[in-house]
């Protein structure tokens, strides 16, 4: 399989003008996802290590010193998954002639920031937050990512 151009690239992610149609909505999600879901296993798997305890550990730890420059690298690559998906939702949104496409296209990374911070803040303050609204919150990311991807990648209309 051949990797896409520079322009086709630059057309996808780095702006929101434009029309998609069906399968390049498609492929470019798809790509998005080549790239966080490989970011996000790492990072699971050095979270364990951000549990820093001055009163039993040492003072410098390499291994969290490391998952936090990780986090601060995969913060930043999460903003821009987020920016190019709504670059490239736009477009297929347009291409439906739904109104709003830049705050339809946006809805989705906003559902699931604000689900990943929940999801940070609840353990944080689980005396005074309870998971409920921790639950809540995904399930509208789970409904606002089926809508949309059904609405974006499945649906007929504007090939």
């Amino acid at each position: 399989m051949e990797l896409p151009s520079r322009e086709r690239l630059s057309f996808l992610y780095r702006t929101e003008e434009g029309s998609l149609d069906r399968a390049g909505w498609r492929c470019g999600a798809a790509g998005l996802l080549a790239v966080l879901v490989p970011l996000t296993l790492l990072w699971l798997a050095l979270f364990p290590y951000t549990d820093h305890d001055l009163a039993k550990d040492p003072f410098f730890v390499w291994q969290t010193v490391a998952a936090y420059a990780y986090l601060t690298f995969y913060a930043l690559a999460i903003l821009l998954i987020a920016v190019s998906f709504v670059n490239l939702s736009a477009k297929r949104f347009r291409a439906l002639g739904r109104p709003a496409p830049l705050l339809l296209a946006g809805l989705p990374p906003f559902v699931a920031l604000v689900a990943g911070a929940m999801h940070w803040l609840q353990p944080r303050v689980a005396e005074v937050m309870p998971y409920w609204p921790v639950a809540l919150t995904d399930l509208a990311l789970a409904a606002v990512a089926l809508w949309v991807g059904y609405e974006l990648g499945v649906r007929e209309g504007g090939d």
